[in-house]
């Protein structure tokens, strides 16, 4: 593993070259953006089970600190929706302390991978682990706003709504009965505001703003809250408190610590996941090419900070980085400034939160479940392999049955072992006592026999773990043992331990009958390893040859001894 400290923002070659028109681009886009994450903010906050504040905080920090110190120009990082599958979860069974560690855990992680260069290495997950659970996800996230848009009265003896997707479901399902007109009412119209609001007009004021002005100017000017009996933020959480709250270290209970290492991990790779792929989604936006080790250690960072007031876990964010571009960012101080409009919203209009409305931002949501959802995906399953469609509902149906840390686990390890069968699919051995027309050509010969008492083991594909045992199924269908059997590895691509040591039984059995074992044309790699392991002296350096041509020439000399 190649570990390099260097530690590059791009903020910094930014700001080289910053001049009065990038400035004033970035604030146009970074005030849009502010404005655009506010509702987003404080809906992932709810959602998450914790405090719409949380997750403005959150979107003010980790904002501030993956835009100043990350490796892209112009993503936007904060709260999202990925994250509330897991951490809705986290904070009801191990509470709000060991969350936050959780969080902070994930953070250390996150550098770790930066500094470890393996910020290359997150795109070799493959695509149907990755859109299975994003898939799962926005199902996640639908469910938990089925509450607040249909406004269920739940009371507090019947407990909070359960983590778990089925116990969730016969729970919301016992409390339909409970559903509130107003609320519901309020909620349809948020919903058609933010679903359809035209295209011309959210390049001016976006639709998720509209329908929470418009929400909370209902609720205010009826007073919605006690005539209607409408949930707000005052009612729920008792309003916003204006300003950050003070730095404070959570509660460390290290004998949890064990036990958070999982989730944690989980924290880590999606946001690693999330960040890279709005980097490229963002790198595709403006024509620029990011630092994706620079990316994860900022993530990180930001992850370790955000706890650290009052915050939740963060990543890079698409749609608000999308917002950034369109609107004209131009580095990443238009992040910096996102973050700073969001915290002067918080200082300035703080106590004007207390009248929105839960069934606007539950509005705003259900539209993120929608968009974030690759429902496309499922239509295309049958022209998919198999295996890749096994993978992809395996994915999506862990994420919303059981949890996502279960789901990204066997969805890697499911793919994983799908990938060793193909490969092992691909390896063949071709055993035979003649050449090919190539390699005859190659000696000017007329026939394609080979010498008697010689015979060729042709090897295909990548020899390893998966497909090493093809090669002593080989040697066991084999009438009787050549004097000389030549191995052709021309057309082996790689060769692991289990491929060597299958050589080795290969090589062994020969040398006790008497029998000789040529090595034709291995490539690098093969040779290495096989150096390396000492297997070349093992079988004599004078029975490696490059071609057949040489081969052929060995095994007579052997016939002849």
């Amino acid at each position: 593993m190649n570990v390099n400290l260097a530690f590059r923002p791009r903020l910094v070659e930014s700001l080289k070259t910053y001049c009065r028109a990038d400035f004033r681009a970035d604030l146009v886009a970074g005030l849009t953006v502010g404005i655009v994450a506010l509702p987003l903010a404080m809906a992932f906050g709810i959602a998450c089970g914790v405090t719409p504040a949380a997750g403005i905080y959150t979107a003010v920090i980790a904002g501030f600190l993956i835009s100043a110190l990350g490796g892209t120009k112009v993503s936007i990082g904060g709260p999202t929706g990925a994250f509330i599958a897991i951490l809705y979860g986290i904070y009801q069974q191990y509470g709000a302390a060991n969350a936050a560690v959780c969080t902070m855990m994930a953070g250390v992680m996150l550098i770790a991978m930066g500094w470890a260069k393996l910020g290359t290495m997150i795109k070799f997950i493959p695509f149907p682990v990755t859109m299975g659970f994003t898939s799962g996800i926005a199902v996640v996230i639908f469910s938990t706003q089925v509450r607040d848009f249909l406004g269920l009265q739940i009371s507090a003896a019947a407990g909070a709504v359960p983590a778990e997707f089925i116990k969730k479901l016969v729970f919301l399902a016992q409390h339909l009965g409970t559903a509130h007109g107003a609320t519901l009412a309020l909620a349809a119209g948020a919903f058609v505001i933010v679903r359809w609001w035209p295209a011309r007009l959210a390049r001016v004021v976006p639709g998720s703003i509209v329908a929470l002005v418009a929400g909370t100017g209902l609720v205010m000017f009826f007073h919605g809250e006690t005539t209607w009996g409408v949930a707000t933020i005052g009612t729920k959480f008792n309003g916003i408190p204006q300003g950050l709250p003070a730095f404070a270290l959570p509660e460390i209970h290290w004998l949890e610590l064990p036990n958070l290492f999982r989730p944690a991990l989980t924290i880590a790779l999606l946001a690693a996941i999330e960040s890279l792929l709005c980097a490229v989604v963002a790198d595709g936006m403006v024509e620029d090419r990011h630092d994706s080790n620079q990316e994860l250690i900022a993530q990180g960072i930001a992850n370790v900070a955000s706890p650290l007031f009052g915050g939740i876990a963060a990543t890079g964010a698409i749609a608000r980085t999308a917002t950034n571009v369109k609107t004209g960012a131009h580095t990443p101080v238009a992040g910096i400034i996102h973050a700073g409009v969001l915290l002067l919203i918080l200082l300035v209009a703080a106590p004007l939160a207390r009248s929105i409305p839960l069934a606007v931002l539950s509005a705003v949501l259900v539209n993120v479940a929608i968009n974030m959802g690759e429902w496309h995906h499922f239509a295309r399953l049958r022209k998919w392999p198999k295996s890749d469609a096994a993978v992809f509902l395996t994915a999506f149906v862990l994420t919303v049955v059981i949890d996502l840390t279960v789901a990204v686990e066997f969805g890697l390890l499911l793919a994983a072992f799908m990938f060793i069968k193909r490969m092992a699919d691909q390896t063949k051995v071709d055993a035979t006592f003649e050449l090919s027309e190539e390699e005859a050509r190659a000696q000017s010969q007329t026939g394609r026999e080979v010498p008697k008492g010689v015979m060729i083991y042709r090897l295909f594909g990548a020899f390893f773990f998966g497909a090493a045992d093809k090669l002593e199924t080989a040697l066991q269908t084999a009438s009787q043992l050549p004097e000389v059997l030549i191995l052709r590895l021309r057309e082996v691509v790689a060769i692991d331990a289990t491929g060597i040591n299958a050589l080795e039984d290969m090589h062994e059995k020969l040398r006790k009958r008497g029998k000789h074992l040529v090595l034709c044309g291995p490539h690098t790699q093969p040779l290495f390893a096989l150096d390396n392991a000492g297997f070349l002296d093992a079988v004599g350096r004078d029975n490696v040859c490059a071609d057949m041509e040489g081969a052929l020439a060995r095994a007579k000399e052997l016939l002849r001894k």
